[in-house]
């Protein structure tokens, strides 16, 4: 005798769908905003260049060519060539590459364990609350770039090191943000409905807080991305990020800087292309900001 067992019903098409709408919902909210339109094209621009930049530039980001050092725009270097004859068009274009995904994959770090731990502090609240919250503002106060700077000249320099200290230093602000949205939600009646009910702390965390906080911690995490950009920038530009000869927008800019008058444009391509990366990300989380009712303060705190 055989049983027949029936399989179990599929949930991936289903999630699927559901992720397709939320995409769709997303994009519609922000694209009838004028300033979301333009900040999702920056952004969405600036992600396929880095995916598809090697395939179409036209020269190799690191060959020299003696011949044309110090070469203004022309037919075959659109923007010029750098003080040793490279290609400021096909660096530009790749230089953003690195910054890209550091800088994605620290503020996703960051927004995982700064939102955990500021919505935990803001749920239990009490002496654990207060000592997370002295523990913030104590790192907060620290010059953050001299930090990294003496880490990384203990450690060393390399791209991906500068990883868990952006991640680390960016998460700061998250825990702040996530720990007061927190405290706005167990403020209201249906968490206190739930507490009556008997339902444990996590439950509470994952059923009631979480949802109601997720889209202000989005934000802030997009936020910090944008600043942690202009921060991966900087520190190429001090060199504690990429290592020469590749190309990235900081060490491009300070390459140039000894050049200013005789090859702008060798310093002008990374500065647009990294002031217009920044200004999608900041235009997009406006839009999407409003879509949802959020007010964002801006500040300086921890960069």
């Amino acid at each position: 005798m055989s049983v027949d067992a029936a399989p179990p019903m599929p949930r991936t098409a289903g999630v699927l769908r559901r992720l397709l709408r939320g995409v769709r919902r997303f994009t519609a909210s922000v694209v009838r905003q004028p300033s979301g339109a333009i900040g999702l094209a920056l952004v969405l621009l600036h992600i396929a260049v880095a995916l598809g930049s090697p395939w179409i530039v036209p020269y190799d980001p690191t060959a020299q060519d003696p011949n044309a050092m110090f070469a203004g725009p022309s037919p075959e270097h659109w923007l010029g060539t750098d003080a040793l004859g490279r290609d400021v068009l096909t660096r530009t274009l790749l230089g953003g590459r690195e910054a890209l995904a550091v800088t994605a994959i620290a503020a996703a770090v960051a927004l995982a364990w700064g939102g955990a731990l500021g919505i935990a502090a803001g749920t239990l609240g009490g002496l654990a609350d207060r000592i997370v919250i002295q523990i913030i503002d104590a790192f907060l106060a620290l010059p953050w770039l001299v930090f990294v700077a003496a880490i990384a000249s203990v450690v060393g320099t390399g791209t991906w090191l500068l990883v868990p200290a952006l991640a680390f230093f960016y998460g700061l602000p998250i825990v702040r943000v996530a720990r007061n949205a927190a405290l706005e939600v167990e403020a209201r009646d249906f968490v206190t409905a739930a507490r009556a009910r008997g339902e444990s702390t996590f439950a509470i965390l994952r059923l009631e807080v979480m949802p109601n906080v997720q889209d202000v911690l989005l934000v802030e995490g997009a936020m910090e991305w944008s600043w942690m950009l202009i921060a991966f920038s900087s520190l190429s530009f001090l060199g504690f990020g990429v290592a020469p000869p590749n190309p990235d927008w900081g060490l491009m800019i300070s390459d140039a800087r000894l050049y200013l008058t005789v090859i702008p444009f060798a310093a002008l391509g990374p500065m647009v292309a990294l002031a217009s990366l920044v200004i999608g990300i900041n235009l997009l989380v406006g839009a999407v900001s409003r879509s949802a009712g959020i007010e964002i303060h801006q500040g300086v705190e921890g960069r």
